[in-house]
């Protein structure tokens, strides 16, 4: 919600429209996001005429200030929820910058790519706001996604697998 659906819409702006269809994913408790994404898919619609996207709700993996063994157990959950959206969607890539909703997504297109089933591109951004330290999503993702970018010189000394490319939102 908030600023991570700011920082996606950015870099969703600069994409071609061969970009299409777009799938979003929300947590079924975030009521902000979606009015800002057809916001921005309505602006889209104006330039190119063919675009397409669809909007899906997954359980929230994390709430802010759950407890980490609550946690663990919600985002299995999401995880099992996201399997068959993955599944059915069947994304070529991934591109997602940090909320918590992102980890089940990617985990589940990850198991899908070692089952042979459907190889997925992830690239994750972490947010311009993760100046000194990766956001927990960063962290797990790191092992997971093909390209992890940083906006900050100092992440990328900390994490050599990063791609630094400076601001980018």
């Amino acid at each position: 919600t908030g600023g991570h659906t700011t920082e996606i819409l950015r870099l969703l702006s600069c994409l071609s429209e061969s970009y299409s269809p777009r799938h979003y994913v929300l947590a079924d408790s975030d009521k902000m996001s979606e009015a800002k994404i057809r916001s921005f898919e309505q602006k889209r619609a104006e330039t190119y005429s063919n675009s397409q996207f669809t909007l899906d709700r997954i359980p929230r993996s994390r709430e802010v200030r759950q407890s980490w063994i609550s946690s663990v157990v919600t985002t299995l959950y999401s995880i099992l929820y996201s399997l068959p959206l993955t599944y059915k969607r069947k994304p070529d890539l991934i591109l997602c910058n940090g909320p918590g909703t992102c980890v089940p997504v990617c985990l589940s297109a990850f198991l899908l790519g070692l089952l042979r089933i459907k190889r997925t591109i992830i690239v994750y951004v972490e947010s311009i706001c993760r100046v000194e330290t990766l956001s927990l999503s960063g962290k797990i993702l790191y092992y997971f996604s093909d390209y992890f970018i940083v906006q900050w010189p100092d992440l990328k000394k900390k994490y050599p697998k990063s791609v630094y490319l400076g601001r980018i939102v």
